[in-house]
């Protein structure tokens, strides 16, 4: 069953030749600062909404898709170039741009994810709590199980 919550969002590229249609959990998005979401954005952050992986219907084409590290991948327009999804392949959630959506204003931001690369001089305090990917257990345990104990997150390298 569907709760009262969900709803269904369309969004798509630049161009027009990747559009998607996917069920939201909640109105929640989120900054992600982390330097490759910046790499992958070309700006000092992403900015994504989840939804459940099983609920997206690709309309018209389908991503083309960059591994950008050993525990997750981004999905983009291969004709344009917008970012379109970011995705951990263990899990079944998919993190949709909310650049992408038609309607990006039906979500609001809760927190800036990645704050360890929070680019100051370009940072405006907005109130909204800060957590750094060294806090997140979840993201922690996958990125050492894929890169071992010691490892960095933030660069393919893990280093």
């Amino acid at each position: 069953m569907v709760s009262e919550e969900t709803l269904t969002v369309r969004g798509g590229c630049q161009c027009g030749a990747v559009r998607y249609e996917a069920r939201a959990a909640s109105r929640d998005a989120y900054y992600c600062h982390c330097r490759m979401c910046q790499k992958a954005f070309g700006h000092l952050s992403g900015i994504f909404c989840g939804v459940d992986r099983r609920s997206v219907e690709w309309e018209s084409g389908e991503p083309a898709y960059y591994q950008s590290s050993k525990v997750a991948r981004r999905g983009f327009c291969r004709e344009c170039g917008t970012p379109l999804t970011f995705e951990y392949l263990e899990l079944g959630e998919l993190h949709l741009a909310v650049g992408s959506l038609d309607e990006p204003g039906r979500f609001r931001p809760v927190i800036h994810y990645g704050s360890e690369s929070i680019v100051e001089p370009f940072f405006t305090e907005d109130g909204l709590p800060r957590e750094r990917t060294d806090e997140d257990q979840e993201f922690m345990a996958m990125w050492r199980a894929a890169y071992g104990p010691d490892s960095v997150p933030g660069h393919p390298s893990g280093s």
